[in-house]
């Protein structure tokens, strides 16, 4: 579904993305993994042809800088790690215009899928009670939420996530991870979202990127990528240690606690 060939993205005499070469085919959930300034949204900054960057970025076998905007838009959904937002529109509003790319034009108003899908994005996310809201009013994750339910509305055939759970407390990140999951098995789909949680990635994903200093360290299926040899090489440290060390005390906890076997009639 997407090709990425030599992609290479400076910011000025900085280079942020070096080299770097990959593909998804459908039905992955790629994972973009990596410590801080490795490049990981500079990435999906390239792939989404939100900065220039030198290289191919093909999508659907086409070169992502020959879509339209609106054909681009149909191709590939993008939800970044900040919104800027400026004006007063609802929460409704906002998601609507996930729908854009699907409309015959702006005043004609012939997107027959549109109302529902837009409902349906809305109840997703948990919103719809809010759907009257002004987005200049809302919480940094419900905001979050909020544009999370505009490009599921968008319907693009790859979604791409940047930190998508930064803003949002437990139950919406489980809520999302787990609606992406279910989004990424239907036919014609495919997800790339960049994280720091590798707990997530190893839970979630099918495939990872693990990018160090812009440049691609290991790809392929997760279980490859996320090997000790790997990840200590990354981060400098012994990752999986960590890991169970953070792990450690729930696990105790749950042990601590006595398990009741109750009989047939309670």
């Amino acid at each position: 579904m997407l090709t990425a060939s030599r992609i290479t993205l400076k910011y000025g005499e900085r280079t942020a993305v070096s080299d770097l070469s990959f593909s998804l085919a459908e039905g992955q959930w790629l994972m973009v993994i990596g410590p801080n300034g490795a490049g990981k949204s500079s990435l999906i900054a390239a792939l989404s042809h939100t900065r220039p960057f030198q290289g191919m970025v093909n999508v659907g076998g086409q070169d992502i800088r020959a879509l339209s905007p609106r054909r681009r838009a149909q191709m590939v959904g993008v939800l970044a790690q900040r919104q800027a937002v400026h004006y007063a529109f609802t929460v409704e509003e906002v998601v609507r215009l996930g729908r854009y790319a699907h409309r015959k034009g702006w005043l004609a108003g012939q997107d027959p899928q549109g109302e529902a899908m837009v409902e349906q994005a809305l109840h997703w996310t948990g919103m719809s009670q809010l759907k009257d809201r002004s987005i200049l009013t809302l919480s940094g994750g419900e905001r979050q939420r909020a544009f999370l339910a505009q490009v599921l509305a968008q319907d693009p055939a790859i979604l791409m996530l940047d930190e998508p759970a930064g803003a949002l407390d437990l139950k919406y990140q489980k809520t999302l991870f787990e609606l992406t999951e279910a989004w990424a098995k239907q036919p014609g789909k495919a997800v790339i979202s960049v994280v720091h949680d590798l707990s997530v990635a190893r839970r979630y994903g099918s495939h990872a990127l693990l990018m160090r200093e812009g440049k691609c360290l290991a790809q392929g299926e997760k279980d490859d990528v996320l090997s000790p040899k790997h990840l200590n090489a990354a981060y400098g440290m012994d990752v999986g240690a960590w890991m169970r060390a953070l792990a450690l005390p729930w696990v105790a906890e749950e042990d601590a606690v006595p398990h009741v076997k109750l009989s047939a009639k309670g």
